[in-house]
C-alpha cells in the first residue's frame, strides 16, 4: 500500500528506554491485537516500521498498519504486506483485479486510501482536538449515529468509543 505517516509523539508507549529490541516490541503488540499478525515480518528503522508478509484480507492489512503506526516514537509505516484473499464483496459487475490499491494520499486532515468510492479500501483519519467518533462519523458518512461502524473497525485498539485522542490514526471503513 505504501508509506503511511503517523504522529510520532502519539500512541501506545511500548519501547523501553535504552531497549534495542524494537522489532520484538512491535511484534508483541501486533500479537496482542490478534493471531492474524503472528507471521508478519517487522523491521524498525529509527522511527519507521516496515511490515512484510501476507494477511488474509484488506481489513487485516489496514489494522496491522494502524497498530504499528499508533505507537509512541513511530512516525511512518512502510506497508509491504500482501493480501492472500482479496475481498470482492463490494464489486458489482465489470472486471475485477487482484492488484493492491495505489499508495495513500493525504486528504482532509488524515490519510485516504487511493481508489474509487464504494471500493473495499478504508480511509484513515488522524484525530484532532475536539473530535469524537460521532463527529467523525458525521464528517465521513453524513450521520453521527454511524459512529459504531468506526468503533468496530478499530477494535481491539479502541476499547471505549469515548476514548480517542489527538494524533491517533483511525480506520474509517467504507459505509455499510
Amino acid at each position: 500500500m505504501g508509506i503511511f505517516d503517523f504522529m510520532k509523539t502519539a500512541g501506545e508507549k511500548i519501547f523501553q528506554s535504552g531497549d534495542s529490541r524494537h522489532e520484538a516490541a512491535v511484534k508483541d503488540l501486533l500479537a496482542r491485537y490478534g493471531a492474524d499478525y503472528g507471521s508478519l515480518g517487522v523491521e524498525v528503522n529509527g522511527s519507521t516500521v516496515v511490515l512484510t508478509g501476507q494477511v488474509r484480507d484488506q481489513a487485516t492489512r489496514e489494522k496491522a498498519v494502524l497498530i504499528a503506526g499508533n505507537v509512541d516514537g513511530i512516525d511512518k509505516v512502510d506497508d509491504r504486506l500482501t493480501v492472500t484473499a482479496p475481498d470482492f464483496s463490494r464489486v458489482s459487475g465489470g472486471a475485477t483485479s487482484t492488484e493492491a490499491p495505489a499508495a495513500p494520499s493525504v486528504a482532509g486532515g488524515g490519510l485516504a486510501s487511493a481508489g474509487g468510492g464504494g471500493g473495499g479500501a478504508s480511509r484513515f483519519y488522524t484525530v484532532k482536538s475536539g473530535d469524537t467518533l460521532s463527529k467523525i462519523a458525521r464528517e465521513f458518512y453524513g450521520d453521527a449515529g454511524k459512529y459504531p461502524q468506526i468503533f468496530e473497525a478499530n477494535k481491539p485498539m479502541l476499547k471505549d468509543p469515548d476514548k480517542i485522542y489527538p494524533g491517533q490514526t483511525l480506520r474509517i471503513p467504507p459505509e455499510a
